[in-house]
């Protein structure tokens, strides 16, 4: 991990991205990765990043993050989307 962090500072460095935006765009992907680990679940998320859960509400906005954002990526598709398993049910039951 060390290695990819590494690299992606200095990709981002030779790119010209400013400090901030480097640390804007860490904290906005970190959080979002733990509220997706949390299913959207900010108590749960908040306790894990140690912090309470209005100060990840308000870090969220000042972020740009929001929860709809979050929750789009945990939606089942679409039925037209979804793989058909029934015939692998089947012959689950006949077995």
């Amino acid at each position: 991990m060390r290695r990819e962090l590494e690299s992606l500072v200095t990709q981002m460095h030779s790119s010209g991205t400013r400090y901030e935006d480097a640390v804007r765009e860490f904290k906005r992907q970190y959080l979002r990765e733990v509220l997706l680990a949390h299913r959207g679940n900010q108590c749960r998320a908040a306790e894990e990043l140690g912090m309470h859960r209005n100060t990840l509400s308000r870090t969220m906005a000042d972020l740009g993050l929001s929860l709809a954002e979050v929750r789009a990526g945990l939606k089942r598709p679409p039925r037209s989307e979804r793989p058909v398993y029934s015939a692998v049910r089947q012959g689950f039951r006949q077995g």
